[in-house]
């Protein structure tokens, strides 16, 4: 695959919301100009693509016309292989089918890859950054210890996912690789888990505890606010909606993690409210099963990080280190007898690295050409 640092190859990025719709351009992993923002315009078919036409065409007069490949993010379902985008509650204009890709290509003559969010952040945080820098601080620190599994969660208006397995990225037979969305509620057994873990639950349990009447329209920052004291609002329960957040998430990263053994990075605005949600979201990961005749077991294989806790990276990178001695045979070997795994935040935020990601999978591509 061609190196993403010293590719020369220019790729054409948007990063596409119900909202708005974010155009940039990528050479050599850098950004060649400064990212537009269009509203999506997400009821009304013909002004959307209208926008998304527009917003490539002002990319390429920025560049004098050159660029090798177009690479986003959008929202599915989608047939996301054949360019073909699906039926999209947050854009009722794409319901029945449209051939987004076909369109794109036939117009611009590129070739044109379209990936979900979720995918995308996972696969930059991969190639560009925090697998990398876990790698990095194991290999500085002497351990033998090198990760090339990753999950990658956002946290949001609702729960985005990309799985990275094996250094690739995990699309799956109907491009639903990561749906973790739709993964169980712990609270609520008839609800999926973005029912508890999205910016509608931190609003809803928030009103709930304060027993409001008229739902109050805070955002999760207003609500993280309060539970720091720097807005007026009850703070007990704000802080206790956090922790119902975090308790939440950490089940459906658990049942995540059991399938798939690898690092997990978590991207989007809500990450900013760590402190308060991190500690209940860990204890759910690492609690015990109780079988039917009361003994208990670890609900994981392996233990599970905080890399966001400098003073356990010594631990995560030394691991087990024990020796043993081959049977009737003088060698010995090493043997690690701590399976880990750990959990952090990324450092390059949500959008940047979900550009990232759609530049290196164009490289990917354009490689396989």
């Amino acid at each position: 695959m061609m190196e993403a640092n010293t590719s020369k190859c220019i790729v054409l990025t948007l990063d596409a919301g119900g909202t708005n719709f974010v155009f940039s351009a990528i050479q050599g992993n850098k950004f060649k100009v400064n990212p537009k923002w269009y509203p999506s315009s997400a009821d009304n078919l013909e002004k959307c693509l209208s926008t998304i036409i527009e917003g490539f065409e002002w990319l390429l007069n920025m560049l004098g016309g050159k660029a090798d490949a177009i690479s986003f993010a959008f929202p599915g379902p989608a047939d996301y292989e054949n360019g073909i985008i699906g039926d999209l509650p947050n854009f009722p204009a794409f319901r029945g089918g449209v051939a987004l890709g076909p369109m794109l290509s036939e117009k611009f003559n590129l070739p044109v890859y379209i990936n979900n969010d979720g995918d995308l952040f996972a696969y930059g945080e991969a190639i560009s950054g925090f697998m990398n820098e876990i790698n990095n601080k194991l290999a500085a620190a002497g351990s033998p210890k090198k990760h090339k599994n990753l999950i990658g969660i956002t946290l949001g208006t609702g729960i985005g996912c990309g799985i990275i397995v094996d250094n690739k990225m995990l699309r799956g037979d109907n491009s639903c690789g990561a749906e973790i969305h739709n993964t169980l509620n712990k609270y609520k057994p008839d609800w999926n888990a973005e029912e508890s873990v999205s910016t509608r639950a931190i609003q809803n349990v928030y009103n709930t505890l304060v027993e409001a009447e008229v739902k109050v329209g805070l955002m999760p920052e207003d609500i993280f606010k309060i539970a720091m004291g720097e807005k007026d609002g009850h703070v007990e329960a704000a802080k206790e909606t956090f922790r119902q957040f975090g308790e939440n998430l950490g089940s459906t990263i658990a049942n995540v993690v059991t399938l798939i053994d690898g690092l997990v990075i978590l991207g989007g605005g809500i990450t900013s409210a760590w402190d308060l949600f991190a500690p209940a979201m860990f204890a759910e990961i690492n609690r015990q099963w109780i079988d039917c005749n009361g003994n208990k077991s670890n609900r994981l294989s392996y233990q599970v990080f905080n890399l966001e806790d400098e003073t356990t990276f010594v631990e995560y990178a030394k691991g087990g280190g024990k020796e043993l001695k081959v049977p009737h045979s003088q060698t010995v070997v090493r043997y690690d007898n701590i399976p880990r795994i750990g959990i952090g935040l990324s450092s390059l935020g949500a959008s940047k690295s979900i550009a990232l990601g759609a530049y290196a999978f164009a490289l990917q591509k354009l490689d396989e050409r």
